[in-house]
């Protein structure tokens, strides 16, 4: 753990320029709106160690994949949100000097992250080996009002000299990867144009031929008034760029206002892309830097009034989960059912930007209850749109009659992830597709959505797991072979129980839902079946004989589950009795030694019980966390949200309150020290879900009515949030020993607070009174 931000409740601080941390700020002081985002990188030309990062979502390039290739069934690739280009370059000139920081003395600086208004604002004073010092301040965002627009306020004051100040805006789109596999650019040429205080690039994947087309525009102040400058201009391969200056006296501040639009061909005809990021600029360019800051500032109300979440009494967590909720806020918007989230986001290479399960298991519950039903809902139909390449992934395995499996990794539909163990054996994902479907529709009362799309992914899920399961003759049961589950220090074990009980829930939902889209929906239900070819004659007894025999691995000692058939074989050791210099052992271990512990990554049996809280008892749950969690060393960043939920529950308060800060803080504090690679963005959602389904204990029971269990811990005074739940806009607050519930929007409802019924309509709230609050 690393702590060098300063603690605020709206803003992320860093006092001092620090080279070594230039990454790690790079990626925790990030920017984006759900289109584009941008690392944090300097402005100005930096020639210390840094990870330059754009990225447009959706735009990505099939790199070929170094390993496994030849194998049936191996991806021959793996898909990556390109870097794209670099529109936030202005290289500064101070009497023909470059200002770099890498080699200037910086006397002070300044890097602050506004969440309450989304922008990004740096100060620094900067001294030469001539003696010469400047102030700087560089303001700049990524509109949430205009989606394919940015704006940059750079200004410099020489304080202690008279000279020519210098400012070269460019963009340049001959950029790199850095993870590329074969040290490829992914990017060709297409169009460079510059002209009167204006420049375009345009260029285009390999590949995959998706256009991008970057648009700027300048002007130039002196000390607030604009001027008039005719700039000299470079244009070549990729690259465009305009130069201009001004004289400066002692004290006169020279500030260039960079305008920029970024627009891809996902979203624009080829031929008329560069028309309309004209278009783009001219309507933001009227609107001026001060007006696109008010808009900005104004769309970032709107969210926060939906999603905020209010700690008193705790610094340190409120920064954590508002950093949290900003970030996922920046990271997916939900206009488009055609984008997704990745566990980076657009703030680091790692995992290629791509989609995984953590969508559906994580991020789908935030956006569920903070944002309008059309976002959760075009996250689902993005893997619905998905399902013929499900059925493709599936065949290339072996299985086939309309089975479906889910890509572990996925930008198209197509799995494309090149570790096998994860490609072949992870496959409890697919079971994670059809329990954002259950969620959704029982926050939402959607049913429809079963019948118009959801019930077809549910049969070919079911089919992929009636074709995966075996029966064992040995042991006169169904098990399943070869997995790996949420848990990857295990690959390849036999009848991993989180598997195995997702498996069989997906088998019996399913069931379910044939039946209730038959009653509800006749005439959809009978075009499913024609679509599917689905025989339910044939095909409903052999899922229910899984049902009654299926396998799952126990300790009648213990009285537990077993995460896998030989988990008992291996030593057993306490997580606490690792040597720190160990942690994390995916960093000081080989994996063979890894695979051979009985130390858990994340969650897997825990998971289960989890999702599927209501199927067990409290007594059943304590006695899988007590034996479960000391083995973890929450070494995945989807971790420690899980255990802090189930530790809320089970009245663990400190090691609950433990468990949310470390999710809280993981990438501010760097607990897992790789920030350096990007943000954690789908964990973040698991740190909302720690808090409202933690520590608020929020539940929709089997009967679709809200249920909250609230406890407070210890180190805060209150906490409040605000949920949506069926069209109703709920405000909770927890004070003290009161629980209040407000319907902000929306007719009210019925909801459970301890177990009993209370009713919450606009004139009048729930309050309930508690002499302490606590599970029980």
């Amino acid at each position: 753990m690393d702590q060098y931000l300063e603690i605020d409740p709206w803003n992320i601080i860093e006092t001092e320029f620090r080279p070594e941390k230039q990454r790690e700020s790079e990626s925790i002081f990030s920017l984006g709106n759900g289109m584009m985002g941008q690392r944090a990188n300097f402005e100005e030309q930096y020639s210390g160690d840094s990870l330059r990062g754009s990225y447009i979502a959706g735009v990505y390039y099939p790199d070929k994949t170094k390993v496994g290739w030849w194998k049936i069934g191996y991806p021959e690739y793996f898909a990556k949100v390109v870097n794209s280009v670099n529109w936030i370059g202005i290289d500064v000139e101070i009497d023909g000097e470059p200002l770099d920081l890498a080699q200037w003395q910086v006397t002070s600086f300044k890097r602050l992250l506004n969440m309450k208004e989304g922008y990004l604002e740096r100060t620094f004073t900067a001294e030469n080996e001539a003696g010469k010092e400047v102030d700087v301040r560089a303001v700049r965002f990524l509109s949430m009002a205009d989606k394919e627009a940015g704006a940059i306020r750079y200004s410099v004051t020489p304080t202690n000299f008279e000279g020519v100040i210098r400012f070269i805006p460019y963009l340049n789109a001959d950029v790199e990867n850095e993870d590329a596999n074969w040290d490829e650019k992914f990017w060709d040429p297409v169009s460079t144009k510059i002209g009167l205080n204006r420049g375009y690039v345009t260029s285009k994947t390999k590949k995959t031929e998706f256009h991008v087309t970057a648009a700027m525009e300048y002007r130039l102040t002196v000390d607030g008034k604009d001027i008039d400058v005719t700039g000299e201009t470079e244009e070549r391969e990729m690259y465009v760029s305009h130069a201009v200056e001004h004289e400066a006296m002692q004290g006169q501040t020279v500030t260039l206002e960079k305008y920029v639009a970024v627009l891809s061909s996902l979203n624009h005809p080829k031929d008329e892309i560069q028309k309309n990021s004209a278009e783009v600029l001219d309507r933001v360019g009227r609107k001026g830097f001060d007006l696109m800051m008010q808009e900005q500032a104004e769309r970032w109300t709107e969210i926060w009034d939906n999603s905020d979440i209010i700690i008193e009494g705790d610094a340190e967590a409120q920064q954590g989960i508002r950093f949290n909720i900003f970030q996922l806020n920046q990271t997916y918007t939900g206009e488009d059912e055609r984008l997704n989230i990745g566990p980076k986001g657009f703030t680091g290479e790692k995992y290629g930007g791509v989609t995984y399960w953590d969508t559906e298991a994580y991020a789908l519950p935030f956006y569920l209850c903070t944002a309008p039903q059309e976002v959760a809902r075009n996250l689902l139909l993005y893997r619905y749109r998905h399902l013929e390449k499900a059925i493709e992934n599936a065949e290339k395995l072996g299985f086939g009659d309309g089975a479906a499996l889910y890509p572990m990794v996925t930008i198209n539909g197509e799995e494309c992830h090149n570790e096998w163990e994860i490609t072949f054996e992870e496959i409890h994902r697919n079971g994670a597709m059809v329990y954002a479907i259950y969620n959704y529709i029982r926050h939402t009362g959607d049913r429809e959505y079963m019948a118009d799309y959801g019930l077809e992914v549910l049969i070919g899920v079911a089919r992929f797991w009636s074709q995966r399961i075996t029966f064992s003759e040995h042991k006169q049961k169904y098990v399943m072979l070869g997995v790996t589950g949420p848990n990857e220090y295990e690959n390849n074990v036999n009848n991993n129980w989180y598997t195995n009980y997702l498996s069989n829930w997906c088998l019996r939902y399913t069931i379910e839902m044939l039946e209730m889209v038959k009653q509800q929906y006749p005439e959809k239900y009978e075009t499913v079946i024609a679509k599917t070819g689905f025989d339910p004659e044939e095909e409903v007894p052999h899922w229910k004989d899984i049902l009654a025999r299926m396998y799952f691995p126990r300790d009648d000692k213990r009285d537990i589950y077993l995460q896998q058939e030989l988990y008992l074989d291996k030593e057993q050791r306490m997580a606490a009795d690792l040597d720190k210099s160990q942690r994390p052992i995916n960093q000081h271990w080989s994996w063979d030694r890894i695979l051979r512990s009985c130390f858990i990554k994340q969650p897997d049996t825990l998971m289960g019980m989890y999702l599927f809280e209501d199927h067990f008892d409290i007594e059943v749950i304590k006695r899988h966390f007590d034996f479960y969690e000391p083995r973890t060393v929450h070494e995945s960043s989807l971790s420690p949200c899980v255990h802090s939920i189930q530790a809320a529950r089970l009245g663990y308060e400190k090691r609950a309150y433990e468990l949310y800060l470390r999710t809280a803080r993981l990438d501010l504090d760097d607990y897992n020290e790789e920030v350096d690679e990007g943000l954690h963005i789908t964990s973040m959602a698991g740190t909302w879900m720690s808090i409202v389904e933690g520590f608020a204990g929020k539940r929709v029971t089997d009967e679709g009515r809200l249920s909250i269990r609230p406890m407070l811990p210890s180190e805060w005074e209150a906490f409040e949030f605000k949920i949506l739940y069926r069209d109703n806009m709920l405000k909770v607050r927890i004070d003290g020993g009161q629980v209040s519930v407000h319907c902000e929007k929306g007719e009210g409802l019925e909801l459970l607070i301890y177990d009993e019924l209370h009713e919450v309509t606009p004139e009048s709230p729930a309050e309930v009174n508690k002499e302490e609050i606590k599970v029980s």
